[in-house]
């Protein structure tokens, strides 16, 4: 799918501390419209890659042309990361993770920890700086049910359970310092965070921030879902339950400001390699599969 080069100026609510300041409206240009609940988004190199949980697949974007690489029936994807010189896809649908090389060929898949605990739900996923994935199991789409988990994949693909009891595991990162894990709540609108051992597991489970205390222009159901560090170390943090990027401290005390976006929910970005633009991942329309969202990429600086 051809990219439409289209750039539009969006009004765009920058918030401050609960004021809101004259600020230059960000321009934001079309890379990808029509994208089925677009979701999980990197760079490996100069290559975007994303998914479209709605049935578009793993897709790639080299600055010219959207391609997808990957559309396994009954997968469900919902996020793609770095794994080596391949990726690693979280089939959200197909409780399974994924080891795919650039060109979508499988190399190969696991749906269950070293424990024997089923992978449900993978939804995001993170690199721990070492060759492994960090990755986040949500459970089913419901509120009720407490089961969401934490897995690391190593290189090898051994899939290792780190933490359970998270109430939809969400978004994942690993903490400016590199010493602790970012891990969002969704449906207990907030991020906790772990502290990482030398071995590689987890403890010293706490409340990093809530989402909508910090930001209340998110509302009180603000639901936290991608979180990434920013070019700036700050924590950025998209929402589905509005569209909607708020910038925070790396201590997780701090708002610093808020983006507007189009459409009904901004459930994940990444940032361009130059840390010169973000890429939002835009769902237009929540109210039924399959979802449509846009793929835009706007200025930060």
């Amino acid at each position: 799918m051809l990219a439409r080069k289209i750039v539009v100026a969006v009004g765009a609510l920058l918030l401050w501390c609960g004021a809101a300041p004259a600020e230059d409206t960000p321009e934001l240009k079309v890379i990808n419209k029509g994208v089925a609940f677009p979701e999980g988004p990197f760079y490996k190199g100069d290559t975007l890659y994303y998914v479209g949980y709605g049935g578009t697949g793993v897709i790639s974007w080299d600055g010219e042309q959207n391609k997808v690489i990957f559309n396994e029936k009954n997968c469900g994807p919902h996020s793609v990361t770095n794994f080596g010189d391949d990726l690693l896809v979280a089939c959200y649908d197909g409780n399974s993770l994924v080891h795919i090389k650039t060109d979508g060929t499988v190399v190969g898949r696991a749906d269950k920890a070293t424990n024997g605990s089923a992978i449900v739900g993978p939804n995001d996923l993170a690199s721990d700086g070492k060759g492994g994935v960090y990755a986040t199991a949500s459970g089913p789409w419901e509120t009720d049910p407490i089961v969401g988990k934490v897995f690391h994949v190593s290189p090898d693909m051994k899939v290792t359970e780190l933490a359970d009891d998270i109430h939809y595991a969400n978004g994942v990162v690993l903490a400016p310092d590199g010493k602790r894990l970012l891990v969002g709540e969704s449906e207990a609108q907030r991020i906790i965070s772990f502290a990482i051992n030398d071995d590689g597991t987890l403890s010293d489970r706490r409340l990093f921030l809530r989402l909508n205390k910090i930001d209340p222009e998110g509302g009180i159901d603000a639901f936290p879902d991608g979180i990434k560090i920013g070019p700036d170390g700050n924590l950025w943090i998209g929402q589905y339950s509005k569209s909607r990027i708020v910038v925070v401290s790396p201590d997780g005390k701090t708002f610093i400001k808020g983006y507007d976006l189009p459409g009904q929910a901004c459930p994940n970005l990444t940032f361009t390699p130059d840390g010169k633009s973000l890429i939002a991942m835009v769902v237009d329309d929540k109210s039924a599969a399959p979802w449509p969202g846009t793929i835009y990429e706007m200025s930060i600086h």
